[in-house]
C-alpha cells in the first residue's frame, strides 16, 4: 500500500472524528458507576423514604437533609408513597418531632445562690 497524502490523510482524520464525536456525549451503558454516587443516590433515595414512612412531608424532608440530591430524595418518597398505599401502611410519627415539642430544660444553678454572672463580651474594649 502506498503512502497517503497529506490531503487523503486528514480527509480520513476528519472522516473518524466526525463519526466518533456524536459518542463523546454517550454514556456506555456496561461501564460501571462511581460507586461512591450510587451509595449517595441509594442514601438519598433512602431518606426520601424514611421521611415518608415518618410521615413528614417533602419539603421538611428537603429541609432537614440539605445535602441530599432532591430528586433521589423525592422518588424515595414517591416510592414509599406508594408502597404504604398499595399495603394500607400506616406511617410512624418522627421520634424527632416529639422531641423538638417539648420544652427545653431550664439551666441548671448553682448550689451557692441565684447569682448570675454578668454576660462577657468577646471583643477587647479600649
Amino acid at each position: 500500500m502506498p503512502p497517503l497524502n497529506p490531503t487523503h490523510r486528514l480527509a480520513r482524520i476528519a472522516l473518524l472524528a466526525l463519526v466518533l464525536l456524536p459518542l463523546a456525549g454517550c454514556e456506555i451503558p456496561s461501564l460501571p458507576q462511581d460507586p461512591r454516587v450510587v451509595q449517595r443516590e441509594a442514601e438519598a433515595k433512602a431518606v426520601g423514604g424514611a421521611c415518608r414512612h415518618a410521615l413528614r412531608g417533602l419539603e421538611d424532608c428537603f429541609t432537614l437533609n440539605p445535602k441530599a440530591a432532591k430528586a433521589q430524595v423525592f422518588a424515595g418518597w414517591k416510592e414509599m408513597d406508594q408502597y404504604m398505599r398499595e399495603n394500607k401502611l400506616e406511617g410512624a410519627p418522627s421520634v424527632l418531632t416529639q422531641l423538638e415539642q417539648k420544652p427545653a430544660a431550664a439551666p441548671a444553678r448553682s448550689p451557692e445562690g441565684d447569682e448570675e454572672d454578668p454576660p462577657r463580651s468577646s471583643r477587647k474594649r479600649g
